[in-house]
């Protein structure tokens, strides 16, 4: 066996090593919008059941990784992985196939504004084999009451806060059965009770179904309480931290600013 040959059998099983364990993956990913550069060459992974948490200031590209994840955005260079597979060429047809398995909670919560509370989080069950119409409603109220929602079933989107719409949003995630969940900044938008309210729902759903999650955030107590591991975005770069106590115990100051004008907002104890 010729050593080019052994180099190629054991980039490809490292490769699959990779695959079997990280649900998420990007490879020096690049993109950029005419002449601003948003991610230079970024990569990470993110374990099969655990949870990373992006952070970094506006602008920097957060939300950018996540719509690369779902192929609303193409990268200009470098890889994405998504349970195991490269999706970096995939085209719409085989992207719908990965939004089934992979699901976004929107900022804005992105529920259908004329359906009712119930309707929206029944909306993903409606097309899968083998569910009753007493099965929806089952695991409809199931997921209302999980997020707290069920005092509101029969409202519609516009007579919701902006929190309770995001609560809703994830009850309707959760209901699609998904293997992986993205959240864009669960906590922006709100006042800091109902972050502190939407940060104890999310963290009670991590240790409940165990799935797969990005969380994009500047939020640094929301980051504290979920992060496995972290991706820290500034001017393009990433800086990847194995746990929240490497990131906190950073002695790079642009990280010590960043989480001094962070903690500077108090968390507020918010006991459900």
């Amino acid at each position: 066996m010729t050593a080019e040959f052994k180099n190629v059998e054991l980039a490809t099983a490292r490769a699959e090593e990779s695959a079997r364990e990280n649900y998420f993956e990007f490879r020096d990913v690049c993109k950029a919008f005419d002449e601003h550069v948003v991610l230079n060459r970024v990569s990470f992974q993110v374990k099969r059941g655990q949870t990373c948490v992006i952070m970094g200031r506006s602008g920097v590209g957060k939300s950018v990784s996540l719509k690369h994840v779902l192929g609303f955005l193409k990268p200009d260079s470098g890889r994405i992985f998504v349970g195991g597979q490269d999706v970096t060429e995939f085209t719409e047809q085989e992207f719908s196939e990965i939004r089934r398995r992979v699901t976004m909670v929107f900022q804005s919560g992105a529920l259908f504004d004329s359906l009712t509370v119930a309707e929206n989080i029944a909306f993903p069950m409606e097309d899968q084999p083998g569910l009753t119409d007493e099965d929806i409603d089952e695991y409809v109220m199931k997921f209302a009451k999980m997020l707290e929602v069920d005092d509101v079933m029969d409202k519609l989107p516009s007579e919701l806060s902006t929190g309770t719409k995001r609560a809703v949003a994830i009850a309707r995630a959760l209901a699609q059965n998904p293997e992986a969940i993205l959240y864009d900044e669960p906590t922006t938008m709100v006042d800091p009770i109902m972050a502190g309210h939407m940060g104890d729902l999310i963290a009670r759903l991590k240790e409940t179904f165990r799935k797969t999650s990005i969380v994009v955030t500047h939020d640094t107590h929301l980051a504290k309480r979920l992060a496995d591991t972290l991706v820290f975005l500034q001017d393009g770069k990433s800086q990847v931290f194995e746990s929240w106590e490497e990131f906190e115990n950073s002695k790079d100051p642009l990280l010590q600013n960043f989480r001094l004008q962070d903690e500077l907002i108090p968390e507020l104890d918010v006991t459900l």
